[in-house]
């Protein structure tokens, strides 16, 4: 009998400081994550692909508000809400991504519809929102996106903003308070996948798009080398280019997913500068989770009896 391929999936649910916020909610926080988990690697196991994998695991986040992407969405200054999201499959390197939408209920399903059914790769804003209606994605109306937790955080932020810009700089508040959700994925025909999807910053400038939708920073599948998902401070993760810099160390000068992962997130980028965060695989089934900062919400699951769900760093024995 010929032995089963290797299947893995592993989620995020945004890296960067720590709050009372998460501790208040800790257990909210990985049963989530152990739900995404759970969705995605059923479809694994069922022999279904890791776009498909992907795609459930982040809607089971984008629609718990306690995530910021989907329902949780973070507001901007406006007090509005803007998603962005991105999937990418690593066998043809196909993607799809969207930005600055508003009233989708799954924002990472649309971006997997761009993928699949247009020419496109990318699409924002209005032209994103009309597409969505002629093809049925579900919406909501924007009181759905906008939880007391996301609204309570705008309110001190812009408080904060007022009152203190003259000896806060506008980088630390900004650093304060960010988050993405996201999966990737091994399947039974060693094909990989990515998906990222988030709300943004609070307070941020109406328009600002960050890394979680940019095919290359935030999100990138290449069946040779690996799939990654980022998370963190989105201006630093597009400066650098984090997840296809990890994959051009893979293929370039042959690394493995995990020193790769580390040499990006723990060399490359200085710590002070900001937070950052990945998770990856590849398609051996090994899985990497790196990041810089208190904590990242995490989960992971695959066929070798690797399983989990943390959020701080593991204690050093």
């Amino acid at each position: 009998m010929a032995k089963k391929k290797p299947i893995a999936i592993v989620v995020h649910g945004g890296a960067g400081p720590d709050s009372d916020h998460i501790h208040e909610n800790r257990q909210g926080y990985q049963k989530g994550i152990q739900e995404a988990v759970d969705a995605g690697y059923k479809i694994l196991e069922e022999g279904g692909s890791a776009v498909d994998a992907v795609e459930a695991a982040v809607i089971k986040l984008e629609n718990n508000p306690l995530f910021n992407a989907g329902r949780g969405s973070a507001l901007n200054a406006n007090g509005e809400v803007e998603m962005d999201a991105a999937i990418m499959r690593g066998d043809d390197q196909a993607s799809g991504a969207v930005a600055l939408i508003r009233n989708i209920r799954n924002p990472i399903s649309l971006a997997k519809a761009v993928m699949l059914n247009t020419k496109y790769r990318f699409l924002g804003d209005m032209g994103a929102l009309e597409y969505a209606k002629k093809i049925d994605i579900r919406m909501e109306p924007s009181s759905y996106f906008i939880t007391e937790h996301q609204f309570d955080a705008f309110s001190k932020k812009r408080e904060e903003e007022f009152t203190s810009s003259d000896r806060i700089g506008l980088d630390e508040l900004n650093a304060r308070m960010h988050g993405t959700v996201g999966a990737v994925a091994l399947d039974r025909d060693g094909n990989v996948a990515a998906a990222t999807s988030t709300g943004g910053t609070e307070n941020k400038k109406m328009g600002r798009i960050g890394d979680s939708c940019i095919i290359g920073v935030g999100c990138y599948a290449k069946n040779s080398t690996c799939a990654i998902s980022g998370t963190g401070d989105g201006e630093l993760l597009i400066k650098n280019i984090v997840a296809y810099d990890i994959s051009a160390l893979m293929e370039y000068k042959g690394l493995s997913l995990q020193k790769a992962c580390e040499t990006v997130v723990l060399e490359r980028i200085d710590p002070d500068k900001g937070d950052v965060g990945v998770i990856g695989v590849d398609r051996e089934g090994n899985i990497a989770l790196v990041f810089n900062s208190d904590r990242m919400h995490r989960g992971w699951k695959t066929s070798t009896k690797q399983y989990g769900v943390e959020i701080y760093q593991k204690k050093k024995k």
